[in-house]
């Protein structure tokens, strides 16, 4: 998925290729990169300032409405597929709130992020603000929210933590295709399922994230279905797991 410059909320590019993705049988891992010198450069306030001069300006709504968020990806939290961010370059605003809800990121050394809508007279009001307090820690989610300051890749990684490596910006990409190709090595069902419970730690306490989890559908399509013996099998025999596509539910 390509995009150099989104556009007020980014959905045009994304809407042709990422929804069909998390029903997907065939593909089981989905990477998210960007194409030029920017990973993604947030909305077109150009535009924005437009619709706030004309009165057509709805953001409350707009916000309401956006069921997955900005480019249908920042607070898409049903699917279990694992998202990957390849981040080749400059991320800001709505670049960043997609990168929070990807499952893993790779940056580029020279890849920078910046929240700064609050320097636009705008708001952060896709997911980010919950999910960086969540991984950042209050204070230094406060520090990228309120201040609106551009960060480093390190910084990124090393401070705030929501940066799993830092790479050549030639080896962005094929480390995000070698990542995918070892998630691809494991049981789908299994990584599915994990993905599901972390998403429902975020949603529960802990006893009740662990009963809802036990008994979602996607945690009885992994103890019914096939992979699962077939996993044990190879164990037992001692040969790779030749793992199947799970059951569409």
């Amino acid at each position: 998925m390509m995009n150099p410059l989104c556009g007020r909320f980014c959905h045009s590019a994304y809407r042709q290729s990422y929804p069909t993705s998390p029903s997907s049988l065939t593909s089981r891992v989905v990477i998210v990169t960007g194409e030029g010198r920017a990973f993604c450069a947030g909305a077109d306030l150009k535009a924005w300032l437009h619709n706030q001069s004309s009165g057509t300006a709805n953001e409350r709504e707009d916000v309401a409405s956006s069921v997955h968020g900005f480019a249908s990806i920042s607070r898409r939290h049903t699917s279990c597929k694992p998202m990957i961010a390849a981040v080749n370059g400059s991320a800001y605003g709505g670049g960043v709130e997609m990168i929070l809800n990807c499952d893993m990121v790779i940056a580029s050394e020279d890849a920078v992020f910046a929240l700064p809508e609050v320097k636009r007279g705008v708001l952060a009001a896709q997911g980010v603000i919950p999910r960086l307090g969540r991984v950042a820690g209050h204070q230094l989610a406060s520090e990228m929210l309120l201040l609106g300051n551009t960060i480093t890749a390190i910084q990124a990684r090393d401070r705030f933590r929501f940066v799993n490596l830092v790479v050549e910006k030639s080896a962005v990409v094929p480390t995000a295709l070698d990542i995918a190709r070892q998630m691809n090595m494991n049981s789908p069902d299994s990584v599915q399922s994990s993905k599901e419970g972390l998403i429902l730690s975020q949603k529960h306490h802990f006893e009740e994230a662990v009963q809802t989890h036990s008994m979602s559908l996607v945690s009885k399509r992994l103890y019914h279905g096939a992979n699962i013996k077939e996993g044990l099998a190879a164990f037992s025999e001692r040969r790779k797991p030749r793992w199947s596509n799970p059951a569409k539910l």
